[in-house]
């Protein structure tokens, strides 16, 4: 009773939470299309994509010229080197700079075009995975959307049940009120009755847990009134399954895209291999740069002797009668006047430079050598995954079919069964009505008859799904 009282409380309580009035109901293809549109797992793929072809644009980058330029302003103050006469002195100078440059690679050992063609491999492998993540969630939702669908068939089944067993109730309490029957047998209908509520509550929770499972699984923001369109998908033998499981596998090896993902990151691992092996090779770069600057500082103007001390030694010296003498010079003295106006000396002061610079490659600490190593074994590694990938789609796809063989197979076992348990117990309700059978043998044949529709029911929306998964292997999609 305690138990009882647990579920009806349990099932109230998922009824308040889905008890509005349905606004929608979804079908199968709506389910999977909001899916493919608002999962976050897609979001996060479709965002590694966006990087992937930022990469390949940064890899087209790489055979332009790069430009940049820079500007700069200082104050010297104190004990600095006057830029005019190259003498230190204690002043205050203003100083203004502009420069540019220019590079390009010229040749970079092909490092630069394996690594667009890399870029452009990355782009497809992250196009491949964005496609591998939306099949994989179509076919979860297709899973829960028919669990959905097995539950509120379940449900009918136990609520059909559960008025039986209480038109037999409302029967043995009649008979029991007129003497007909012992008591016993009415003990024995309230409990049938109170197993069957117990069913159907356990039912309705299933398939209220069941929508709200799909209903996160498409990460509603709302999930109070969601609900499902009431499709009759029928247990149909699919054409695909016709077909031998090697014709299956080779149709999958032509698009799946586990294959694809595999293959191109063999190649990915092999532009790797070249782009290490570039370090080995030579690189040439042309550079161009343009520099000016301005100073405040004074300028020299012209030169005079010096009236104070003309001469000065000049630090030549020469020897007449043996006596050595040093050589005088005149002493000059230089004229300042003010600087230049600011955009003539920009004119006066601007300079070229350009020119090629080759860097060989001579001894790195073996770098190059053990990049080259690593990548190699990377492609190894990558060529044993993708003979694995291969291996594992012919694992699943003959995996699959079998399942999918069984499936129907155990789906027209339990039709047969449920044949027998329903004309089993059209004849014992008959035996029942006339008194020739009692209610526990009654009530037994009726359970029976109840299991053998769920397992019906199980039976048929697993063969479904199980055939969804070997079409989808073959190139049909979740819906039609």
């Amino acid at each position: 009773m305690k138990k009882i009282l647990f579920l009806t409380f349990f099932a109230l309580m998922f009824e308040q939470i889905f008890a509005q009035t349905v606004e929608k109901r979804w079908t199968l293809q709506e389910c999977v299309q909001y899916a493919l549109e608002h999962n976050i797992t897609i979001k996060q793929s479709e965002l590694d994509k966006q990087l992937a072809e930022i990469d390949q644009k940064s890899a087209v980058g790489n055979f332009l010229p790069s430009f940049n330029s820079s500007a700069r302003h200082s104050w010297n103050i104190g004990l600095n080197q006057n830029i005019t006469t190259g003498v230190l002195e204690n002043q205050t100078i203003q100083f203004t700079s502009v420069g540019f440059n220019a590079g390009i690679d010229i040749y970079k050992g092909l490092q630069n075009q394996n690594r667009l063609r890399r870029s452009t491999l990355a782009d497809l492998a992250a196009q491949y995975q964005l496609s591998k993540i939306k099949d994989d969630i179509s076919l979860n939702i297709a899973n829960a959307y028919l669990q959905i669908l097995f539950n509120k068939e379940n449900l009918k089944v136990q609520n059909q049940l559960l008025s039986l067993d209480e038109q037999q109730l409302k029967r043995a309490e009649a008979l029991v009120d007129a003497g007909s029957i012992p008591r016993g047998d009415l003990l024995e209908n309230q409990a049938t009755v109170a197993s069957d509520q117990q069913k159907v509550i356990v039912a309705e929770n299933a398939l209220l847990i069941s929508k709200l499972s799909l209903a996160q699984l498409l990460q509603l923001e709302k999930i109070d009134n969601f609900d499902i369109a009431d499709s009759d998908y029928p247990a149909n033998q699919s054409s695909v399954m016709l077909q031998k499981p090697e014709d299956v596998f080779q149709k999958a090896k032509t698009f799946r895209i586990e294959l694809k993902i595999a293959e191109t990151n063999t190649k990915l691992a092999e532009k790797d291999v070249q782009i290490s092996r570039g370090a080995y090779q030579p690189t040439l770069q042309g550079f161009y740069s343009f520099s000016t600057r301005a100073s405040n500082a004074d300028r020299i103007t012209g030169a005079q002797l010096n009236t104070t001390n003309p001469t000065i030694e000049s630090g030549s010296f020469v020897t007449v009668d043996g006596i050595t003498y040093s050589v005088m010079q005149p002493n000059f003295e230089y004229l300042f006047g003010k600087a230049e106006p600011m955009f003539d000396q920009f004119s006066l002061n601007k300079g070229h430079n350009f020119g090629i610079q080759m860097d060989i490659p001579i001894f790195n600490g073996f770098a190059a050598r053990n990049a080259v190593a690593k990548s190699k074994v990377m492609l190894e590694k990558t060529k044993n995954a993708q003979k694995l990938s291969e291996l594992d789609l012919q694992k699943t796809v003959y995996t699959v079919y079998t399942d999918a063989q069984g499936a129907f197979k155990s789906y027209e076992s339990a039709q047969r069964a449920l044949q027998s348990r329903q004309q089993a117990f059209e004849y014992a309700r008959e035996r029942y009505a006339v008194g020739l059978m009692n209610s526990f043998d009654f009530n037994q044949a009726q359970a029976l008859y109840a299991n053998a529709q769920s397992e019906a029911l199980r039976t048929k929306y697993d063969f479904i799904f199980r055939t969804k998964i070997v079409e989808l292997y073959f190139g049909i999609p979740i819906f039609k």
